[in-house]
């Protein structure tokens, strides 16, 4: 490949142009790209949460154990496949290659770049793009649970019927606030083309505080703050990741949905979840975080974002995301699933209304630049929205005294031991040294004889 630096952003009109074998070529790449970031974002998680609880994780298998994930493919694919009774055996089969698929197909519309050249062909980075991709991910994203939810209807189990029908009430709640979030993106970019909204957030602007004009960051993250942090709890949710793996809660439904699944149709459900976790990731990063275009202050240097220098600039930022998810991973608990269900409708749903609400009002005010009003709002409007979520629901109660506890106890509970530790008598042994008292004192022995 010959690389030539293009300070040219794609548009709508450099697709569809490319030969055949450049259309493969991309298709293979952006297929290959969600496979290889399995399969290295599985070892990285291990990693990353073994330094967190001081142990090593996996470091045996090839160097820096980078070949354990692909061990443990192998592994789950000579692994016996076991078909339950009571599956649909159709159904059972294709749920786990729909969630894969819906998974990868999101891929299709993300920019990894900006145009270069390719053997003499001047082409965007980009597989295709159309006038609505945002939608195209939207429903790749709501496609994907049609498959947990079949999985756990096609299994004839009780515990894979439970998750799935908990995977489609959180798609529900988290697929309408993840909806609006992006409704903000589509009112400030004017477009819902992917290369169209990275070229948006490439648009600069200078501010005025206190006299002073400084540079405006154009990268939506902190242009609509409060979408963003919305935006990627909604994710979080979408993804089955924890603190929101619900469907599967090991503790409560065994595996989930996934309890019937061995060998190879497990896999695929473990491939599915880490392959929406990177697509996602590269989702955020496409709408909020600038895309390919880099970060400051490597800005400062022209030929940042040209060439083929940008495709490192994602995969960074698509590398620091899935960082995110893993560290939630090792840092929160579950939630409980009324916790789940109270966050996205009362929480989450109406900050996110009120939010577009006065998006919608800053952008009708004619005399005042847009871009300038929109950050002064959004990062208090980001702050508060923080504030509100770590705030805590309700006033911690002072621990009761022992004593308290056990003067409180319910009628009829087990028995507390005396609180000076002092063991009483067994009944048997008072009831038998009563009985045997007056014998040894007729005999005049002593009754500690007994």
């Amino acid at each position: 490949m010959n690389s030539i630096v293009l300070a040219q952003d794609p548009t709508l009109a450099d697709f569809g142009k490319d030969p055949w074998w450049l259309v493969l070529g991309k298709i293979v790449f952006a297929f290959a790209f969600g496979l290889l970031a399995t399969l290295l974002g599985v070892w990285f998680e291990r990693r990353v949460v073994g330094y967190m609880q001081v142990r090593p994780g996996p470091n045996q298998v090839g160097p820096f154990g980078l070949l354990q994930t692909l061990a443990d493919g192998l592994k789950m694919a000579f692994k016996e496949d076991i078909l339950p009774k009571a599956a649909d055996k159709v159904v059972y089969f294709f749920a786990p290659t729909i969630s894969v698929i819906c998974a990868v197909t999101a891929l299709s519309v993300i920019p990894f770049g900006p145009m270069v050249s390719i053997f003499g062909h001047h082409t965007p980075l980009q597989v295709t793009d159309v006038p609505v991709a945002v939608l195209l991910l939207l429903a790749c994203s709501s496609m994907g649970v049609y498959g947990i939810v079949l999985g756990g209807w096609a299994s004839g189990s009780t515990y894979p019927l439970l998750g799935g029908l908990r995977s489609s009430a959180q798609m529900i709640s988290y697929e309408v606030a993840m909806g609006l979030s992006i409704v903000a993106v589509f009112m400030t970019a004017g477009t819902m083309s992917t290369s169209g909204i990275v070229a948006a957030q490439g648009d600069a602007t200078r501010l005025t505080i206190f006299g002073t004009e400084i540079p405006a960051p154009g990268w939506y993250a902190i242009l609509l703050l409060p979408s963003f942090i919305i935006f990627f709890i909604a994710t979080v949710g979408e993804t089955n990741r924890a603190p929101f793996d619900l469907p599967e809660a090991e503790s409560e439904l065994v595996a989930g949905f996934m309890t019937e699944y061995s060998s190879l149709k497990f896999a695929l459900f473990m491939l599915s979840e880490y392959v929406a976790m990177v697509t996602m990731s590269a989702v955020t990063t496409t709408l909020f975080l600038g895309g390919w275009r880099a970060p400051w202050p490597i800005t400062l240097w022209e030929g940042a974002n040209s060439g083929w220098w940008p495709m490192l600039w994602f995969f960074g930022k698509v590398i620091a995301l899935v960082f995110v998810f893993v560290w939630l991973r090792g840092t929160l608990p579950r939630l409980r699933y009324d916790q789940f269900m109270r966050l996205g409708w009362k929480v989450l749903l109406p900050i996110n209304l009120v939010w577009i609400l006065v998006l919608s009002g800053l952008r009708s005010i004619e005399d005042w630049d847009t871009r300038g009003k929109v950050i002064a709002v959004s990062i208090p409007a980001g702050i508060l929205l923080i504030a509100t979520l770590f705030w805590p629901s309700r006033k911690p109660q002072p621990k009761p005294t022992t004593q308290e506890q056990v003067d409180n106890r319910p009628y009829g509970s087990f028995p507390l031991p005396p609180m000076d530790l002092q063991v009483p008598p067994s009944p048997r042994i008072t009831r038998v040294v009563a009985e045997r008292e007056p014998a040894n004192i007729v005999a005049g022995s002593d009754s500690r004889e007994v």
